[in-house]
């Protein structure tokens, strides 16, 4: 073929490279859309629940649960665990396992070893709590709530979320209300009719993560549900930011008994002290 300045160019066909290309595209869509299904396999959370509660499922009975407490947060958790847990009217009746890119839970683990562990009242197994110290990710909060709440009767079901935050993520005009932490703040769904322990949480702050969704999912579905957010200045488990969220249990009256007086040694197994790495004064 000639140009109009003379000069002659070789014309070839794009065809066969076009196919190759087309197929190597091909193998590669194929090779992505396996990887993301994996991947999305991978991320799914899972609930195991104990023998008697797996049965009862599976027969189409759903938990029958008046109370349901969810601690989230390092905090939250080890409230329960200090005031709630040590006595030995609970039982571990079954743990959910998360994987995401900050928390790989491992396979075939025990509920004593997972970071979202299900208890259930002996004495009334109406009450369920649940304790979660992993992280969950955005796109497996939706499942995880679905999930979980898909095994709970929600005729006069109760729900009490505790939560950790940092305070330096709470924003106020007043500089002494920020200085005063650890405090809580809450907030409710519509059903909610009690009587909160604490102010509402001011505009413009939120909740996020695993307790807002928890409290969109019983919005929707009109589940009487109070959030109650600690805002402390301490990053690890503090015995001071846990005595925070005693008034919130004390509003359960008898569904949850609380030990008024914990001993220093159960203290000690769940509070970590936090050591100073570096500090040019010492």
């Amino acid at each position: 073929m000639a140009t109009f300045f003379g000069e002659v160019l070789s014309v070839y066909s794009r065809a066969v490279e076009e196919d190759e290309e087309d197929l190597e595209d091909d193998e590669e869509d194929e090779e992505d859309a396996q990887i993301r299904k994996e991947l999305e396999e991978k991320r799914e959370v899972h609930l195991h629940w104990s023998p008697e509660v797996s049965e009862s499922l599976k027969s189409g009975n759903k938990l029958q649960c008046s109370d349901f407490i969810l601690a989230v947060g390092h905090n939250a958790a080890r409230f329960l665990s200090v005031y709630v847990l040590t006595s030995a009217n609970w039982d571990a009746v079954g743990h959910a396992s998360v994987w995401n890119e900050r928390s790989r839970a491992v396979s075939g683990q025990t509920s004593e070893e997972s970071e979202c562990v299900f208890y259930r009242q002996k004495d009334n197994p109406s009450v369920v709590i649940c304790q979660v110290t992993c992280y969950v990710a955005e796109d497996q909060l939706f499942q995880w709530t679905e999930k979980v709440f898909d095994c709970l009767q929600h005729r006069e079901l109760n729900v009490m979320v505790l939560s950790d935050s940092s305070v330096a993520e709470y924003k106020t005009a007043d500089y002494l209300c920020s200085s005063s932490a650890p405090f809580l703040r809450c907030l409710h769904t519509g059903a909610f009719s009690g009587q909160p322990v604490c102010q509402s949480l001011e505009q413009p702050n939120i909740v996020t993560g695993l307790p807002a969704a928890v409290l969109s999912h019983c919005e929707v579905h009109r589940i009487a549900t109070v959030v109650y957010q600690c805002y402390s200045d301490v990053i690890g488990p503090d015995s001071v930011t846990m005595e925070t969220y005693k008034p919130a249990l004390t509003k359960l009256g008898k569904s949850i008994q609380l030990d008024p007086s914990p001993s220093s040694d159960v203290l000690r197994k769940f509070v970590r002290t936090t050591n100073i790495q570096s500090n040019l004064y010492i």
